[in-house]
C-alpha cells in the first residue's frame, strides 16, 4: 500500500521540529552563560547569606534561598544547587543587576531563580521528535525502496537482467537427442 507523500512531508518536519526543540536548552544555557559574566562584569558587588538549604523528596534537587542587601533593602531569592550547595549561614559573594535587584550571579557562577527549567523539558520532546522523524522517514524510505514500489521496481528489474540466462542444450551424437538437466530424457530413442 503506497503512502501519501504529504506523509514524508509531516515526517521530515517532524525530525526538523525535534532538531530546533533540541538546540533551545543548549542556546539558552549559553546565553545564561554570557549573562552571569555581563553580571559580573557590571552588576553590583554584594554578600548574601544562605538562610535555608532545602533538599525535596528523593534527593533529586536541592534549593538554596539567600538574603541580601542592596541599597538599604533586604531581598530574598533563591539558587538551584547543581554543582555547589552552601550549607545555611554560609556568606556568598554575588553582582546584581542594578536594574533588577531580584536578579544576580554568585561566586560559583549559578543565576538567581530557577531559569531554563522549560527549555530544558523542550529539549527533551525535541529529542524524542528527531528520533521518531529520523525513524519514521528511514523507514519510508526503505519502504520506497521495495520490490512492487516504482523505484523498488525499477532496481528489481534491473537485477533480473543481470541474471544468467538459460541455455538451450547441445545436441549429442548424430543431432537426434538431446540431453537436458530435467528428470525425463528427451527425444531420446528415436
Amino acid at each position: 500500500m503506497r503512502r501519501p507523500l504529504w506523509l514524508s512531508l509531516v515526517y521530515v518536519l517532524l525530525a526538523v521540529a525535534g532538531g530546533a526543540l533540541l538546540w533551545l536548552p543548549f542556546h539558552t544555557q549559553m546565553a545564561l552563560d554570557d549573562w552571569g559574566v555581563t553580571l559580573r562584569e557590571r552588576g553590583t558587588p554584594a554578600r548574601a547569606t544562605v538562610v535555608d538549604q532545602v533538599t525535596e523528596r528523593g534527593g533529586r534537587s536541592s534549593t538554596m534561598y539567600f538574603s541580601y542587601v542592596v541599597n538599604g533593602r533586604t531581598h530574598a531569592q533563591e539558587v538551584p544547587c547543581f554543582e555547589v550547595c552552601r550549607a545555611a549561614g554560609t556568606a556568598v559573594p554575588i553582582w546584581v543587576n542594578p536594574a533588577d535587584p531580584n536578579d544576580f550571579v554568585t561566586d560559583f557562577g549559578q543565576l538567581s531563580g530557577h531559569r531554563g527549567r522549560v527549555q530544558g523539558v523542550l529539549g527533551v520532546v525535541g529529542l524524542f521528535a528527531l528520533g521518531a522523524g529520523v525513524v519514521l522517514t528511514l523507514s519510508r524510505i526503505r519502504r520506497a525502496a521495495r520490490p512492487g514500489d516504482r523505484a523498488g521496481r525499477a532496481s528489481h528489474d534491473a537485477a533480473r537482467r543481470d541474471r544468467p540466462r538459460r541455455v538451450a542444450p547441445t545436441p549429442v551424437g548424430d543431432g537426434r537427442g538431446y540431453t537436458g538437466r530435467g528428470k525425463r530424457k528427451r527425444n531420446a530413442g528415436r
